[in-house]
């Protein structure tokens, strides 16, 4: 949303009752699944991930 007297967008503010969880997804096997619904031992897995990027091979 932006305001016409303003360059940048407006502060929303929203009250602890206004507000909803947020769904995490992820891939598991080829498929997607929300991770709430994953057992306790899924759950401390996904927990434990650690993320990388990987660098582009130099074939030449």
């Amino acid at each position: 949303m932006f305001d016409d007297r303003k360059t940048g967008p407006e502060e929303i503010l929203l009250a602890d009752e206004e507000r909803q969880p947020c769904e995490i997804w992820t891939r598991v096997m080829g498929y997607h699944r929300p991770v709430s619904s994953f057992n306790r031992g899924k759950k401390g897995e996904f927990r434990e991930r650690l993320y990388f990027s990987e660098r582009r091979a130099d074939l030449g």
